[in-house]
């Protein structure tokens, strides 16, 4: 039996997923990818992971924003925590760290900002397992 803890990545920039895999790996967490929000959530519906880390813009926009609210509408998923990754602050100069948690708006559990740091983002994903 498989006791590790499975994280799923959605996101469509192959070097970011390759970074962030080698990092959760090497921290013997169990990693599963989805190129896009569609596929995302069939591999919530398969994998039941742990904790998803989730970026905000793929296909479109607001292609994270809607994995994030289908997910969180859905009794069955809608405990597993949400990190949400984006460059949108570098590109808009928006700053979504105090939406993070709007149940409508942007119903994630915590934010990253990319470029990501390795020693950050195992931060956010030791604290939103220690929730669940």
């Amino acid at each position: 039996m498989n006791d590790k803890v499975k994280i799923l990545i959605i996101d469509d920039d192959p070097d970011i997923v390759e970074a962030m895999k080698v990092v959760l790996e090497s921290s013997h967490y169990e990693v599963s990818i989805a190129k896009n929000g569609e596929e995302g959530i069939k591999r919530t519906k398969l994998d039941r992971p742990n904790l998803i880390i989730l970026d905000v813009m793929m296909e479109s926009m607001d292609k994270g924003f809607d994995v994030a609210r289908d997910l969180k509408k859905d009794k069955n998923y809608k405990d597993i925590p949400i990190l949400m990754l984006t460059a949108i602050k570098d590109r808009t100069g928006l700053d979504f760290k105090n939406e993070a948690g709007d149940e409508a708006w942007l119903p994630v559990d915590d934010y990253l900002d990319k470029p990501l740091k390795p020693n950050e983002l195992l931060e956010k994903v030791e604290l939103l397992l220690k929730k669940t």
